[in-house]
């Protein structure tokens, strides 16, 4: 409890309240597709994907298998290992790019799942930075008393949006939810966020044509994600590390503070260059789940974080440097003690 307590004082904080990730839980669908079975629909091989990615497989979704299920199922596993239950949820944030409905918002669909009743819901739009975006909307709500308990859902289907025929992004996303309960604190468990957008490269991944382009025409192609893949790559490997430092610096610690990295898992070289360009030391245990789940947007780092912690790989109390990035291009990071 010392060590605890001394790391939790090093976030700096101007709020009398505080608030901190209390339990963390995550839903994975039961099919599991290898890099084989990507590449019999692409001009591709397993190895070439692996090579250039670090991704092994990935999960997809079945029909029952929506978003608001997804996010629900892991929202249940992070109440539990917070030691609570519906009923206490005051909010519930779900960040999603994939949810294929206006109305009712997924968060509400998750809710009712849930069986939260009477928690207020909303989506937060954020691609796959949704989750570091959501986070630090829910440090604040619980801050300023607003809230008692918020969920933060990030969830996606990805292989909805994706074309498993385009060579460029068919193999890299996944399917499946992580969540993370907020809650309020004796100390600063959530440190500031440093987020922004470079529009500079705002097209660099882009939704291929609007809905209404293809509204009552029967033939017309689906508006799949798209991604300029080299030019996301150089911009992330600079950047990443960048609003890492930005985050480190803003709650007063360094990575010599620092137990685990968990990064959005958008490729394993992005993540090694960042731990390179960090200096990390080797120590610090490195998210690299995209190697079997693929990068899975908005939910890629609760599940990265609630693997590292099943695993034993991060202790409770441990200071965790988390990072998120994507379409925008959206970036946001903070530092969190760990559940």
């Amino acid at each position: 409890m010392g060590r605890m307590k001394s790391m939790t004082q090093r976030i700096r904080s101007s709020s009398s309240r505080f608030s901190r990730i209390l339990g963390v839980g995550s839903y994975r669908p039961g099919n599991v597709v290898g890099n084989e079975e990507i590449c019999a629909l692409i001009d591709s091989d397993p190895e070439w994907i692996e090579k250039r990615s670090g991704i092994r497989t990935r999960h997809f979704a079945d029909a029952d298998e929506t978003i608001p299920v997804m996010g629900a199922r892991a929202a249940e596993k992070a109440l539990s290992a917070a030691g609570l239950t519906p009923s206490d949820v005051s909010c519930v944030i779900l960040c999603t790019m994939s949810y294929l409905y206006q109305a009712p918002p997924a968060a509400a669909a998750c809710v009712a799942e849930l069986g939260a009743r009477g928690a207020a819901a909303f989506d937060l739009g954020a691609a796959c930075a949704g989750f570091s975006h959501s986070l630090a909307v829910a440090r604040d709500l619980v801050a300023c008393g607003q809230s008692e308990h918020v969920l933060v859902v990030g969830a996606e289907r990805m292989s909805d949006i994706v074309d498993p025929r385009d060579r460029s992004t068919a193999f890299i996303f996944g399917d499946g939810a992580g969540a993370a309960v907020v809650g309020p604190a004796d100390e600063p468990g959530i440190g500031p966020v440093v987020w922004g957008t470079d529009t500079e490269h705002l097209g660099a991944i882009r939704q291929s044509r609007s809905f209404a382009e293809v509204r009552g025409d029967p033939l017309a192609r689906w508006p799949f994600l798209e991604m300029a893949g080299p030019e996301v790559f150089r911009w992330a490997i600079g950047a990443v590390a960048e609003v890492c430092r930005q985050a480190l610096a803003a709650s007063g610690v360094t990575v010599r503070d620092i137990e685990a990295f968990v990064p959005h898992q958008a490729n394993v070289r992005i993540v090694d260059a960042a731990v390179k360009a960090l200096r990390l030391p080797a120590s610090v245990e490195v998210a690299r789940t995209v190697r079997e789940d693929g990068n899975v947007s908005g939910a890629s780092i609760p599940l990265a974080l609630d693997t590292l912690a099943a695993a034993g790989r991060v202790r409770p109390g441990a200071l965790v440097l988390t990072a998120g990035f994507g379409s925008g291009l959206s970036y946001s990071a903070q530092v969190v003690v760990a559940p």
